[in-house]
């Protein structure tokens, strides 16, 4: 009785909520332990997995989203025209690198790639697929750059411990 109660406004606020909403907030908002959080979060996700619902709840780091069920892409994508959220070939690549060796400076990035990254690096900063984490303490101080809650998000990532592991 007491998650059937409160299962409602947890929906409703999933729903409206464009960015993931942190674990804290929603016990706040709600008047209850977190605990009780990842109960209703569970609750609400099995009336989720019933036939013919088109959501799910997606966990980003430490906080909830709702968001559409995979099998559903292809209908969204008659919808809405999503080719210019595509990155490049070179941005993606550079992507890749700053989410696996991070976090990582400008020249490191530009090192490894062999090629310069400014434009890259600012676009992706643009995008906000990328952060400043603060400067490395050698000389000359150079920004060190890391992957943000919008890029777990965009590639479906709870954490960053969900990225494959690298061969080598």
């Amino acid at each position: 009785m007491f998650y059937e109660k409160l299962k409602a406004p947890l929906e409703a606020m999933l729903f409206v909520c464009a960015d993931p909403l942190p674990v804290e907030q929603i016990a706040e908002i709600l008047e209850v332990d977190t605990e009780n959080v990842a109960a209703l979060i569970a609750e609400l996700q099995k009336d989720l997995n019933r036939d013919g619902c088109g959501l799910m709840i997606k966990k980003i780091a430490n906080s909830y989203q709702m968001c559409t069920k995979p099998e559903m892409a292809s209908y969204l994508e008659k919808l809405t025209a999503i080719t210019d959220k595509k990155l490049s070939a070179p941005a993606m690549e550079t992507l890749s690198i700053i989410a696996f060796k991070q976090p990582i400076t400008k020249q490191e990035i530009e090192n490894i790639r062999g090629v310069r990254a400014d434009s890259i690096i600012n676009k992706l900063l643009e995008r906000e697929l990328i952060q400043e984490l603060g400067r490395k303490k050698v000389v000359g101080r150079p920004i060190m750059y890391g992957t943000t809650n919008t890029f777990l998000k965009c590639f479906g990532l709870a954490d960053l411990n969900q990225l494959p592991s690298l061969p080598f």
